[in-house]
């Protein structure tokens, strides 16, 4: 196990589990995760090697014996009508007969249809009387003679959850983490590999879970297949229901006007529509309206009633375009069906993900360490639902007053459940709340610039903010403002300007400059961070500890290239690499070696040598610019390989987040 393994286990004992388990658990077993981890937390939530062994082929064995099949629904029956009675896994669901004054209970699987099933049960679970709620039941059967009845017989049923968790202990035990470390085991938890993740894209990640930890919470996540969007609204929690966005109507998701009957906001906590977008949909105006009013005002009517509910709603659908054309021709909500292509609607979403920006998951996206059993963590997310933390931001943070009060309600909700999810201690930096703040407020201005596009007449607004006891603000731009419509301050020169003199010919006029980049953000090359101050190079010093894996050799080589095409054919170029030496990576001064030979015949002259001792990256240039790099060479994310454009292409990399600063002769 790794430290971090190790570490969850020492403080969450009993509550966690390895998250490759469930993929060898599962077989043909179409379940939600949070059904074969609720199993796992009873029989493997271990690190011992033989209990988490014994435990799963427990857990098979229950599946085999108890989960229904579709295709086994008459085996099953034949088999409780045998036996007497049988314990199975299935998907139940109730309604009211109200001609026998009965409830009645519907098997998914098993295909059994309106059995008697006693009112105490559905008073106690009330669930039941929704969508249905994978339960572990005792079906026995009664033969019977009279007219009218059923053999079938319910005698006992447990939903498939939790029922209590500490969450004082969960928050104590948060302490013992640190951020980063608490944001993998939050990765882990749900599936996921944290190593294959930047800071940002783990909040992109965290930030599909808000719903779950705040009431009334409206989130939309538009961007391209395969990126797991609706993966956390129907495996990760037992309080989420996910349905299609085509089929959805006043009754099932409010109030069914003829019986009275509660519809899904009364009994989920989140209500998640899947494949929302698809401009052709036919969607019922009159529910559009209701959805208005109730995601404004947690309420909702229907006939002469007044209902409330605490239902978060998550929207997640598939673009139609890429972000740079529909920035510049259209906007981010084209892709939604016409009924809900409007801005009162809209208007309304605390917050828009940007779907584009979550890569697509590969195999090894997927976590193989421990993490909490989801149901544990669905049940915390659950209790702190319950507290209300929007006003924490007044300690530390002001908005700017231009802000309207649904903007601002937006940012604090968004903000609030970052904070509970990643900090449910209270316990943080400043500098590490900045951190969300500014990813809420950027959350909540992709749908206000929105807006502003399709509708003239919503106001210009300053997303701007500064720390408390400080008069400087900081308006907070989104990434794709950054990437494709040039926004943002973000280059600032250092000093005036600075003459470059090259051999006693003044070649061009340079200003040095700071640039902050950001977590994800594309568009990024070595030509465009400081390709300018490369003409008339004749010396370059690159000090980068790090020159050893394959993707550094190719970044190493990328600059090479970059710095011979500032070269003439007749010229020779001195490029030194100063690195340190690693014994665990012997085969590196043969590799050097290689380069050495290979860009000789164009004129670049390539020594490298090593220094134990040295630890900042920067790169000098005829020793007339030093351009310091916060992480060397390595500026990139991993790419997907030679079949992604990013392989071969920088401006079509994400980025790690890191800065560059360069100083001009006489600034170093």
């Amino acid at each position: 196990m790794s430290s971090l393994d190790k570490k969850i286990n020492e403080f969450f004992e009993g509550k966690v589990v390895r998250k490759d388990l469930t993929k060898m658990v599962k077989g043909n077993a179409v379940v939600p995760t949070y059904v074969l981890e609720y199993l796992l937390g009873q029989y493997c939530a271990s690190d011992d090697d033989i209990i988490i062994k014994e435990g799963v082929e427990r857990v098979k064995s229950i599946l085999a014996e108890h989960y229904v099949h579709r295709d086994e629904a008459q085996y099953i029956m034949n088999l409780v009508r045998s036996k007497g009675a049988h314990r199975i896994i299935d998907k139940v669901s109730v309604r009211l007969n109200d001609q026998k004054d009965r409830n009645e209970a519907d098997f998914a699987n098993l295909g059994l249809k309106k059995i008697p099933i006693s009112d105490a049960i559905v008073k106690e679970h009330k669930k039941l009387l929704s969508d249905g709620v994978w339960c572990i039941l005792t079906l026995a059967y009664m033969p019977t003679e009279e007219r009218g009845s059923t053999p079938w017989i319910i005698e006992s049923l447990k939903p498939i959850q939790i029922s209590n968790v500490d969450t004082e202990e969960y928050k104590t035990f948060r302490h013992n983490f640190s951020t980063d470390e608490w944001l993998d085991l939050l990765l882990q938890t749900m599936g996921l590999n944290p190593d294959e993740f930047t800071k940002r894209s783990k909040l992109l990640q965290l930030t599909r879970l808000v719903p779950f930890v705040e009431n009334n919470y409206n989130l939309i996540e538009l961007g391209p297949k395969g990126t797991g969007k609706s993966h956390v609204f129907s495996e990760l929690s037992p309080h989420g229901i996910l349905i299609s966005g085509g089929e959805v109507s006043k009754a099932k998701l409010f109030v069914n006007n003829s019986n009275g009957e509660i519809g899904l906001v009364g009994y989920w906590d989140v209500v998640a529509y899947d494949e929302f977008a698809g401009r052709a949909k036919r969607i019922d105006t009159g529910l559009v309206d209701i959805m208005k009013n109730y995601m404004a005002n947690k309420s909702f009517s229907r006939g002469t009633q007044v209902y409330g509910a605490s239902a978060s709603m998550a929207f997640v659908g598939n673009t139609d375009n890429s972000v740079p054309y529909m920035l510049n021709h259209s906007n981010l909500f084209e892709a939604l069906p016409k009924v809900y292509y409007d801005t009162a609607f809209l208007d309304r979403m605390h917050a828009y993900l940007p779907g584009w920006e979550v890569d697509k998951l590969r195999n090894e996206m997927f976590s193989n360490g421990y993490g909490f059993v989801v149901d544990y963590l669905a049940e915390i997310l659950r209790e702190l639902r319950k507290e209300d933390w929007t006003n924490d931001y007044q300690t530390h943070f002001e908005l700017s007053e231009t802000i309207t009060t649904r903007d601002k309600t937006g940012i604090l909700k968004t903000y609030a459940g970052l904070c509970k999810i990643i900090f449910p201690d209270k316990n943080a930096t400043v500098e590490e709340l900045k951190e969300l703040f500014e990813f809420a407020i950027e959350s909540r201005r992709r749908v206000k610039l929105q807006l502003q596009k399709m509708d003239e007449t919503f106001e210009e607004v300053d997303f701007s903010y500064n720390v408390v006891g400080e008069s400087k603000s900081k308006e907070v731009v989104t990434l794709e403002e950054i990437q494709y419509l040039g926004k943002g301050n973000i280059f600032v020169d250092l000093e005036e300007e600075h003459t470059s003199d090259m051999g006693g010919e003044q070649k061009s006029k340079l200003a040095g400059k700071h640039l902050e980049i950001l977590d994800n953000q594309m568009g990024v090359s070595y030509k465009n961070l400081f390709g300018e101050y490369l003409a008339g190079v004749q010396t370059v010093t690159i000090i980068d500890p790090f020159i050893r894996l394959p993707y550094q050799f190719r970044n190493l080589m990328e600059l090479i290239s970059l710095i011979a095409g500032h070269k003439e054919l007749d010229e020779t170029i001195e490029v030194k690499l100063i690195t340190k030496e690693d014994e665990n990576y012997t085969e590196v001064k043969d590799r050097l070696k290689e380069v050495q030979d290979n860009v000789a015949p164009i004129g670049i002259d390539f020594y490298f040598e090593y220094d134990e001792f040295i630890h900042d990256r920067y790169i000098l240039i005829n020793d007339d610019w030093k351009i310091t790099l916060g992480r060397g060479l390595d500026i990139w994310n991993k790419t997907n390989g030679y079949f992604d454009i990013a392989e071969t292409n920088q401006l079509y990399r994400k980025a790690k987040s890191f800065s560059i600063t360069i100083l001009g002769r006489g600034e170093f």
